[in-house]
């Protein structure tokens, strides 16, 4: 006989796990079936040891300007293998924290496989809970991706990886290509260049960062160059051949990059393989992410799909977000759809990459008639004294038609801790705020993120600084 349930949620990631503790905390008897370890690739395999890894590179870069402070040091060594024990500490300790929240909220967790059946069933198998059949009132799938793949590509998980084996490596390469420009690829070309590496990015469209201002592609590729990062865009890898020497890459033309590792960064799939969706009525475009509607419902009444099977964007808080909508749902609360085109995004390579809303070619695409500032962090007082001025804000708003701007369509940043700035910017696109409005709140000296208040100022037709 099927266990009852509220909720079936199968799969333990950001979307999964956000959708039991919220489902849990509204008084719901949750189900949740992870095959590997709760917390999914964000915690294991994505945001946190990618951050981790990050922050090391970071201090790397720090200690090595040290001399301009009046501080003597010297760096004699990375070792890795400390590196790997803090990252996997943090892991380790979210982890937990994670399943003492599960536990406390009183979810019923299942180790092994789901698998959904007929009228809102879930078989779960292969896994330490053994053989049990789930019965919910209603099932969330959440279960999540995994990185894609170019043919001729083998991943072995010595020459050639995937962020997967790549935040577990235990040394740096003396030379690194990484396929694919977007926000992970330049978070690992970042990384991997201030530990030492020659790094190549190759990105097959016009250039890296899509959906990022131009201004702020620009910039990045500038701060890249900077770095000796050397950035190809408009081409496309056909294989590779390994000897004792390296790894030769083979670019369509004819062209060739030697290198020592290469970094499949080229998007991630959604993991539906094990779903069993083909015996069921639920819908699958021929991408292979579950179809859904503006809440996140399936084609078969009952059944949500949430995170990486569905075709949004592939954030771990986009994710919490869905999870959290699906319940307000379920529950009849009529909550609003996501505006998935004004999502906070943040990049944490150097420069750091935060937006919200249209970028400036947006916006224009889109019909509006549009007035944009930027101010650099180079003329920033905070950013001067911690030694990164690289950078700038830009505010896009609709032109009054005077010059000045109207309501805020986008704010796009790229420069020291923006992904920790961005939340002004957020609340001013979401809530549609003006120009005339943010201007008018008093951002505090000396801090980064005046330069925020500065260039919506300057937007009002006058300024102070620039």
């Amino acid at each position: 006989m099927a266990e009852q349930f509220d909720v079936v949620i199968i799969g333990g990631g950001p979307a999964g796990y956000a959708a039991a503790l919220y489902g849990a905390s509204a008084g719901l008897d949750i189900a949740m079936v992870e095959r590997q370890k709760v917390g999914g690739t964000c915690l294991h395999v994505g945001c946190i040891p990618a951050k981790e890894l990050l922050e090391t590179a970071a201090v790397y870069r720090t200690v090595g300007h040290a001399g301009q402070f009046g501080i003597s040091a010297e760096i004699t060594g990375l070792d890795m293998a400390t590196t790997q024990q803090r990252k996997q500490g943090i892991v380790d300790q979210l982890t937990k924290g994670l399943s003492g929240l599960l536990k406390g909220r009183k979810v019923t967790v299942y180790d092994g496989t789901g698998r959904l059946a007929a009228d809102r069933s879930v078989h779960v198998s292969g896994g330490s809970s053994g053989d049990v059949q789930l019965q919910g009132r209603h099932v969330v799938l959440a279960a999540g991706s995994v990185p894609r793949t170019l043919p001729g590509f083998d991943i072995d998980g010595q020459v050639v990886v995937t962020s997967d084996e790549l935040l577990s490596i235990d040394h740096i390469p003396a030379r690194s290509v990484v396929i694919g420009g977007g926000a992970i690829g330049c978070e690992f070309a970042s990384m991997l260049s201030d530990l030492g590496s020659e790094v190549t990015v190759l990105e097959a469209m016009p250039k890296i960062l899509p959906g990022c201002d131009q201004d702020v592609t620009k910039a990045v590729q500038r701060a890249f160059k900077k770095r000796k990062i050397t950035v190809r865009t408009d081409v496309k890898v056909q294989g590779h051949t390994t000897g004792p020497d390296g790894t030769l890459l083979q670019l369509e033309g004819g062209d060739q990059v030697e290198t020592d590792l290469i970094v499949m960064s080229v998007g991630r799939r959604p993991f539906v393989d094990l779903l069993g969706l083909d015996q069921t009525e639920v819908a699958v475009d021929d991408r292979g992410f579950v179809e859904v509607d503006a809440l996140c419902r399936t084609s078969v009444p009952g059944i949500y799909a949430i995170g990486d099977v569905i075709a949004t964007p592939q954030l771990a808080h986009i994710g919490f977000a869905e999870g959290m909508l699906v319940i307000k749902d379920l529950l009849g609360e009529q909550p609003l759809p996501l505006d998935y085109a004004r999502v906070p995004w943040a990049i944490y390579c150097h420069p750091e990459v935060a937006f919200a809303g249209h970028s400036e070619e947006s916006a224009i695409e889109a019909g509006y008639q549009v007035v944009t500032s930027s101010h650099r962090f180079i003329g920033n007082g905070r950013a001067m004294i911690v030694n990164d001025t690289e950078g700038m804000v830009k505010v896009i708003a609709e032109d009054k038609g005077d010059g000045t701007g109207g309501t805020i369509l986008g704010v796009h940043m790229v420069g020291p801790w923006v992904t920790e700035q961005l939340g002004q910017g957020y609340l001013a696109v979401n809530w549609e705020a003006t120009v005339d409005e943010v201007a008018a709140f008093i951002q505090p000296h000396p801090t980064m993120s005046e330069l925020f208040g500065e260039t919506v100022l300057s937007l009002t037709g006058r300024s102070l600084h620039g």
